[in-house]
């Protein structure tokens, strides 16, 4: 009889796994940019948040917002220390920093 212990790849967590089980710990706000009227859509809309894994992700996201020209801006969620939080008028430096890496 074989007893199977929590090291056994078949039961136990592997590293390759250990992503996945990962908190999200940066969000990314974003919607239409109010300022501009040429989306006829900008009335009815709201902004809405996506929440990623990683900073890096969270920058790239944040990237593809600004290049439909809506607004956008980021951070950390609670309880994730130290806290950070990228404003509207910084999310655009912000995210760039992550291309000159």
């Amino acid at each position: 009889m074989r007893r199977f212990t929590i090291t056994d790849e078949t039961f136990g967590r592997g590293r390759r796994y250990a992503a996945m089980t990962q908190i999200d710990i940066w969000y990314v706000a974003f919607g239409p940019d109010k300022t501009v009227k040429t989306d006829v859509r900008v009335m009815g809309s709201v902004r809405s948040t996506r929440t990623f894994k990683t900073e890096v992700d969270a920058k790239l996201f944040a990237m593809q917002i600004l290049a439909k020209g809506w607004s956008a801006s980021a951070g950390t969620l609670n309880p994730h220390q130290p806290k950070k939080i990228v404003g509207p008028s910084e999310v655009e430096q912000w995210a760039e920093r992550t291309a000159a890496i």
